[in-house]
């Protein structure tokens, strides 16, 4: 990745980790399914009248949505409800990045690199110290809600990905190669597809808002906004979602997927600092530790290239000699004798002296 997209990826990292923060405090004003649902609509209107609509099918549209902002954000947001950290679900969801390099190489037939196995399986370890660290506080159900949206993540990420090779026209690269060879038509491909995919959100989860948490509830929450909800919503919709995965899904469409993914191990770790200086989630030893194997993860994995096999020079065969008769580049001249039978002559006239 040139260094301007490996900036870009990193200010995505940022942005999402920041996010959980905004989240948790969002949530002290909206149920979870209900502040979902705002943060879509506040994302559709007016952008859905701005952006065109991305050139690839709508079974393609409406997959992204459902995977990378339906499922995710909504096992996401419940998770955080239920009493998980915001900073441990941040590190959690980073599960994600495992799984669409493995989706990637099924589906995709994407190669991963050797380094890129190497900084994941680093990163993987990182994931471990802090969880066992994190391991006695953790809600049970959180992290099996946390687990299943990194599940729908990494769908989302290998459907954004094969969506954009479907709206250029090319097959999804089969080896390492770090660009579709008609990527250049897939520029804006990414925010479209951000605006488009999330018109599949806000109805389902408002219904299912209505029967969880009941109309009245629903209703009071919709009458009385607080502060911390109204900007939780502006940044979730605004920032985290219009800037942030229009950003990563534009890396997608010009990337293999091993190649941008491992950037989201360093959300967990802005995560954790901005839930340790907004709510008051001290990191500890293991946290602070595993957090520093993550960013040698994310070091490897992104910036370590893998050597380029030496080519093997071709096999020359060897001239044959040149035989009697015959020069090194063909045959001698018509009426021309060969320089052998020339000396053999030579050698057997006899010499003026003895013949007087």
């Amino acid at each position: 990745m040139p260094p301007r997209h490996v900036a870009l990826a990193t200010l995505v990292a940022v942005i999402w980790g920041v996010n959980f923060v905004v989240i948790d405090l969002g949530l002290d004003g909206f149920p979870p399914m209900l502040l979902l649902a705002v943060r879509f609509v506040v994302v559709l209107v007016p952008a859905l009248w701005l952006v065109p609509r991305p050139q690839v099918p709508w079974r393609d549209v409406v997959l992204v949505g459902a995977c990378m902002s339906l499922g995710q954000f909504t096992l996401l947001y419940t998770a955080i409800a239920v009493g998980l950290p915001a900073g441990l679900a941040s590190l959690l969801l980073q599960a994600q990045v495992v799984l669409t390099i493995v989706l990637s190489a099924g589906v995709l037939h994407e190669r991963p690199t050797r380094p890129q196995v190497i900084g994941v399986a680093i990163g993987a370890v990182g994931l471990g110290i802090v969880a066992v660290g994190r391991a006695a506080t953790t809600p049970a159900l959180g992290v099996v809600l946390v687990v299943g949206a990194a599940t729908s993540w990494a769908l989302g990420n290998v459907a954004a990905r094969r969506a954009a090779a479907r709206g250029t026209g090319t097959r999804p690269p089969g080896d390492t190669s770090t660009r579709t060879p008609d990527a250049a038509p897939a520029r804006g491909a990414g925010l479209s597809m951000t605006v488009w995919s999330a018109t599949v959100v806000p109805v389902p989860l408002l219904l299912l808002s209505l029967v969880v948490d009941g109309p009245a509830e629903v209703a009071h929450a919709l009458a009385h906004p607080t502060l911390a909800a109204a900007l939780a919503t502006a940044y979730t919709a605004w920032v985290a979602t219009l800037v942030g995965y229009g950003i990563w899904n534009t890396l997608l469409a010009h990337h293999a997927s091993s190649a941008v993914v491992p950037f989201a191990m360093l959300v967990p770790v802005v995560g954790l600092a901005s839930a340790w200086a907004v709510l008051d989630e001290l990191p500890n030893a293991w946290e602070a530790t595993g957090g520093a194997v993550l960013l040698l993860g994310v070091a490897v994995a992104t910036l370590v290239r893998p050597r380029p096999r030496p080519r093997s020079r071709p096999r020359t065969r060897p001239r044959p000699r040149a035989r009697a008769g015959h020069a090194e580049g063909g045959t001698a001249p018509a009426g021309t004798a060969p320089p052998s039978a020339v000396r053999v002559r030579r050698a057997s006239r006899p010499s003026s002296a003895t013949s007087r």
